[in-house]
């Protein structure tokens, strides 16, 4: 079972491209809309540094999402998309003094703040700016989660967040600030996550938490729990929109929200991955000692995740209906690592044919890069090829 594509469009564009899917990307945003409706004071922001292409996000601002962002960039392009900034988040562990700046200028929801250094710097910058910055502390939990060890994030051995025996210490310290409003908790345990049971464990320890909160009479209006869905990569054509019912469901059972509270999601790739494929040209079909290489136009410039995490993308020889053969799929960048998949099955390849690297639509282009100076990918939507 392969994708449906705009193939006699697609031979016309200059090659390697991304091709976003707008139809099942608006599928998505209901779907999400539909399952976080049903549970009241649920609020999703869409994760920006997994997919900020243009037009992408302005399908996902159109919806009516919040934005997620970790970086001034981000905040720039999620304004110039539609986003109001009342709905932007701003995280990160490194925020520099212009991007701070930038937020209390703009009036962005709050900053989830990672450190008591950091807080200290918001403060003294609000304060010059005569502003009041809006903050949630972001708690380091100490939950792990079954997913690559480069994409955890709440461990105590990470970098992000803030000690949870230091978490009393900084809410003192917040709410002693006077250009600081200290709105809540924020937590992140990482990314790719299908295990409900990870989060689970992190609506534990968060009510843990609020119940030694209450004990010491610190009550909060918001929490905020990440994202962290994951998505089937072995089948884009038959899981295409990930499980949002069970993941708002399990917040919803295990999370002892008080009343009035807000729950805050940050949802990246789950909304944006399946939608997007890489589209790669062959180049050469070459016979080695032992197997054959399909040699493409893209390479790990266009999509590092193969090369970064080990990553698998579904890869689909979408001009060809001819018997398999198996290939190994390479990339033209001088580097050993330049693989995007070994001793796969494909309709047989020759020179010209497209391939189709699905579930490519976060942490591809916008991972890009320009090493052996090439040119960075274009972004196609659907509607690019209904004019």
């Amino acid at each position: 079972m392969k994708g449906i594509f705009p193939l006699d469009s697609f031979q016309k564009l200059r090659t390697p491209f991304y091709y976003y899917d707008s139809k099942l990307l608006r599928e998505t945003l209901n779907e999400i809309k539909r399952e976080a409706g049903k549970h009241e004071g649920f609020t999703v922001h869409y994760a920006v540094k997994a997919n900020a292409n243009a037009k992408v996000l302005n399908v996902i601002s159109q919806a009516g999402l919040g934005a997620d962002c970790v970086s001034g960039g981000e905040i720039e392009a999620s304004l110039k998309a539609g986003f109001p900034a009342e709905s932007i988040v701003y995280a990160g562990v490194g925020k520099s003094d212009w991007e701070i700046k930038l937020g209390l200028e703009k009036g962005i929801f709050c900053f989830n703040v990672e450190s008591v250094a950091e807080l200290e710097v918001i403060n003294e910058i609000a304060t010059a700016m005569d502003k009041t910055a809006r903050v949630c502390l972001r708690i380091n939990p100490n939950v792990g989660a079954h997913t690559h060890a480069k994409i955890t994030t709440g461990l105590a051995e990470n970098k992000f967040g803030i000690a949870m025996s230091d978490m009393y210490d900084a809410i003192d310290r917040a709410e002693k600030m006077a250009h600081i409003s200290f709105l809540g908790l924020h937590f992140h345990i990482g990314s790719q996550i299908l295990d409900m049971t990870d989060f689970v464990a992190l609506c534990n320890r968060i009510n843990e938490l609020q119940d030694a909160m209450e004990q010491k009479h610190i009550k909060i209006d918001n929490i905020n729990v990440g994202g962290g869905l994951g998505i089937d990569y072995n089948n884009p054509n038959r899981v295409p929109i990930p499980d949002f019912k069970s993941f708002f469901d399990t917040y919803a059972r295990h999370l002892k929200l008080r009343e009035g509270q807000k729950l805050h999601f940050e949802l990246g790739r789950a909304v944006v991955a399946q939608m997007g494929s890489l589209i790669t040209r062959v180049l050469y079909v070459k016979q080695g000692t032992a197997k054959k290489f399909a040699i493409v136009d893209a390479g790990m410039t266009d999509l590092i995740r193969p090369a970064l995490y080990q990553a698998y993308h579904k890869i689909e020889n979408i001009s060809s209906d001819k018997p398999c053969d198996t290939y190994d799929v390479v990339g033209p960048i001088c580097e050993s690592s330049d693989v995007f998949a070994k001793a796969v099955d494909l309709n047989a390849v020759s020179r010209g044919d497209l391939f189709a690297l699905r579930s490519a639509g976060a942490y591809g282009e916008i991972m890009a890069s320009q090493y052996n100076c090439r040119r960075l990918p274009e972004g196609y939507i659907t509607e690019d090829f209904n004019r």
